[in-house]
């Protein structure tokens, strides 16, 4: 692993809390109403990916295909930078 893909990695776990504090604050410490938008912003995100799926050709990018699994943009990820 080169030392920007680690300094990368880094920075999302520093970055964490302080999402977490931000959406909690954005809510007043509401964590139920925290959970439910970020639901709701994942879903909008998912029905985003299916329209840009439908309308992407193979050509456009080059054979690659949004996954909805998370597990499988981890997989698909090592896989290419190996």
């Amino acid at each position: 692993m080169s030392a920007a893909q680690q300094t990368t990695q880094t920075d999302d776990v520093d970055q964490t809390p302080d999402e977490l504090a931000a959406a909690l604050a954005w809510h007043n410490g509401d964590a139920e109403a925290t959970i439910r938008t970020l639901l709701a912003d994942c879903r909008h995100l998912r029905e985003q990916l299916a329209l840009a799926e439908i309308s992407m050709s193979l050509g456009f990018t080059r054979g690659w295909r949004p996954s909805r699994d998370p597990a499988a943009a981890v997989i698909e990820s090592a896989s290419a930078s190996g």
